[in-house]
């Protein structure tokens, strides 16, 4: 890539855009354990964080070896939605942050599409990106396989390596990787502690940062170092 800014600028959602995975590690937890299944907030946040959950109940059902009821996926998308509506918040700094970025942007994350647009309209970000709102739910794998990030970028008419993702979980900031676009990692929500930013680091991301004002002037660094 050259000196220029990226020509799309892909977000990830829960945890980039709204600070949701405390929230939602919390809610999935007390949903498994109504099921019999015991497992910590903490244990859901590093063990599921950035995938969806089709693929969570998939991982579920493979350790338990027999199925969870029919309607846990509704339930937990509907308690989600319910809570959300209450606490969901901006992550600080990201409405400010958008306005100051002029290239074209996206939202690809592994939440169902009435969850990533209800959670944007609820945090006052979706006129950001509205219409281009892509899931997990659009491709036949979720992250870390490429599929998604290649698919948004596709649809909005972009090359992958004039793409830059702004990621904060190892399966986005892996699945950016393998669809060949540079990743910027952050490490500034609620659930990033320490070695959050190490992790991501690790994963593959180009640079970390944990401050969304920062972010306009790093898009335009990691464009510049490809």
């Amino acid at each position: 890539m050259d000196a220029a800014r990226p020509d799309l600028v892909i977000f990830d959602c829960d945890g980039v855009l709204v600070d949701s995975e405390l929230l939602a590690s919390r809610l999935l937890a007390e949903a498994l354990a109504a099921e019999g299944y015991a497992v910590t907030e903490a244990d859901c946040r590093a063990r599921f964080t950035g995938i969806s959950i089709r693929s969570v109940i998939e991982i579920i059902e493979a350790e338990r070896g027999t199925p969870l009821p029919a309607d846990f996926e509704d339930k937990v998308r509907a308690n989600d939605l319910a809570v959300f509506a209450r606490e969901l918040k901006a992550v600080p700094g990201v409405a400010a942050a958008l306005a100051r970025i002029p290239t074209a942007k996206c939202v690809a994350s592994s939440g169902a599409p009435e969850k990533i647009r209800h959670s944007l309209t609820v945090t006052g970000l979706i006129d950001f990106f509205a219409p281009h709102l892509f899931s997990a739910h659009m491709v036949r794998r979720g992250k870390p396989a490429p599929d998604l990030f290649l698919f948004a970028a596709a649809k909005m008419g972009v090359e992958a390596a004039r793409c830059v993702v702004v990621e904060d979980s190892a399966a986005g900031v892996a699945a950016a990787g393998a669809a060949g676009m540079p990743v910027l990692g952050f490490a500034g929500g609620g659930h990033a502690g320490d070695g959050y930013a190490a992790m991501l680091k690790a994963t593959g991301a180009a640079r970390v940062f944990d401050d969304m004002a920062e972010l306009p002037a790093l898009l335009q660094g990691v464009s510049s170092s490809g």
